[in-house]
């Protein structure tokens, strides 16, 4: 299909007990891979605006072109309903103001896309309140990273605008030219969605989206006064691309028909099917690389 394929460094980081790299390593191992590009987890181990000024983003920027990954992608961590308990705690100026850093750390390291997230839906306030602080935050963030060339990217990670109707109300509300969604396939199908109907009505707005693929294991807890068993959520399971209940190359079709041109980031952001080792980190990005390449 002709997709760029892109690393995302959080597989790498150790966050689940996995191997760690660091960025620059990360860096080399994505080139290595034959990957066209970098997704760069925005916090420790890895991008943080914390340890990475000036004189840091110009080398890893050099290393970035010298292995000639043509794509880059920031990927923040944000929550615009966070703490809103607190009332009188600026918020949404903090997390702007954070955002903002990256879109400028995005810049400088030769990207243009920042991925963000929304919200997730907090007692202290109704949905109504969330959603339009929400709105508000996102058209401010966007006007204000356009100075940079960034465009911002909605991912349907949090519970706010996780559903795809409401991920693509979202955008439009937003109104702004440089924000656009990063619809996954990911959270639909777990949804129980038709992605075939969420592509034709998400492509259009889409700049980049995330792949990961699960099995479902089944969970239960013994209730002994009926001996018997309750039913739970399913645990999802991290396997390969083309081993899980997601079936990409339609979801992947059916977005480049109605017109997807992004690119395509590959996530390991949960325990693997085989541990967290190098190797089965690397075969699980290889065989990524080999997936989109014959879809």
């Amino acid at each position: 299909m002709g997709f760029p394929a892109l690393l995302f460094s959080v597989g790498y980081s150790g966050s689940w007990g996995q191997a760690c790299l660091t960025l620059e390593q990360f860096i080399d191992k994505a080139a290595e891979l034959g990957y066209d590009g970098v997704m760069l987890g925005a916090k420790r181990p890895h991008l943080s605006i914390l340890d990475w000024g000036p004189r840091e983003r110009a080398r890893l920027r050099s290393q970035i072109e010298k292995r000639n990954l043509r794509h880059v992608c920031v990927a923040a961590y944000n929550n615009f309903t966070g703490d809103w308990e607190h009332g009188e705690v600026p918020h949404r100026e903090i997390q702007v103001h954070y955002l903002l850093e990256l879109a400028r750390l995005t810049r400088d390291l030769g990207g243009s896309l920042l991925r963000i997230f929304t919200g997730y839906e907090n007692p202290a306030a109704g949905y109504v309140p969330q959603w339009n602080g929400l709105v508000g935050a996102v058209q401010e963030l966007s006007r204000r990273a356009a100075e940079f060339g960034v465009t911002i990217g909605v991912q349907n990670h949090h519970d706010l605008a996780c559903g795809y109707e409401s991920q693509y109300d979202l955008i439009q509300a937003v109104g702004e030219p440089n924000c656009k969604a990063l619809f996954d396939a990911w959270a639909p199908a777990l949804h129980g969605t038709d992605l075939e109907a969420a592509a034709r009505k998400m492509a259009p707005i889409t700049a980049h989206t995330t792949i990961a693929n699960y099995q479902r294991r089944p969970r239960y807890r013994y209730e002994p006064a009926v001996v018997n068993f309750v039913p739970l959520a399913p645990y999802v399971q991290a396997v390969p691309i083309d081993e899980g209940f997601i079936d990409y190359r339609a979801f992947l079709r059916h977005m480049q028909a109605n017109g997807f041109t992004g690119t395509v980031a590959y996530e390991m952001c949960s325990p693997l099917l085989g541990g967290g080792s190098v190797q089965n980190l690397d075969a699980y990005a290889r065989r990524f690389v080999e997936f989109l390449k014959s879809a």
